[in-house]
């Protein structure tokens, strides 16, 4: 499963974000990490967490933020959905505030009573953050300049 992991997550790492939010130039934007999950869902739950996902969604709209991008199986083996959490600007306070709103409005579990309700959709799950997405040549030449800024001879 992880050479096809691996592949996926290099897929995915290429994927253009369908929903870009733009700041002017000359301010200096603290991006969120790239976000991977794969979930392996309960027999029965994948209309109710994929519908889950589609209310969540909205919270994330109602802070500026994009929705999650979702893929569905069509092959392979071990997985149900995958979600994938581009890098975006990270939420100011006020749009915190504007998603908790949407939260409240929804009445949407938080906490522990989130974890209890998506892991009874769920019989498992992998989480993972990454860097990206880079060619090889950009990760080679970042190494070649690390090296070369910290004299390392290989």
């Amino acid at each position: 499963m992880h050479y096809r992991l691996s592949i996926a997550i290099t897929a995915l790492g290429l994927a253009t974000p369908a929903f870009t939010q733009t700041k002017p130039a000359d301010v200096k934007v603290e991006m969120t990490t790239p976000v991977f999950e794969m979930f392996r869902l309960a027999p029965g739950k994948t209309e109710e967490f994929i519908r889950s996902m589609a209310v969540w969604d909205k919270v994330s709209i109602a802070g500026g933020q994009p929705p999650t991008q979702l893929f569905l199986h069509a092959g392979g083996e071990g997985w149900d959905v995958l979600l994938y959490k581009p890098p975006r600007p990270k939420p100011t306070p006020s749009e915190e505030a504007a998603m908790a709103a949407k939260i409240k409005e929804l009445g949407l579990p938080t906490g522990a009573l989130y974890f209890v309700n998506v892991r009874e959709q769920m019989a498992d799950h992998v989480h993972f953050e990454a860097t990206g997405p880079v060619t090889a040549a950009q990760w080679v030449a970042e190494i070649d300049r690390q090296r070369a800024e910290r004299q390392i001879v290989r």
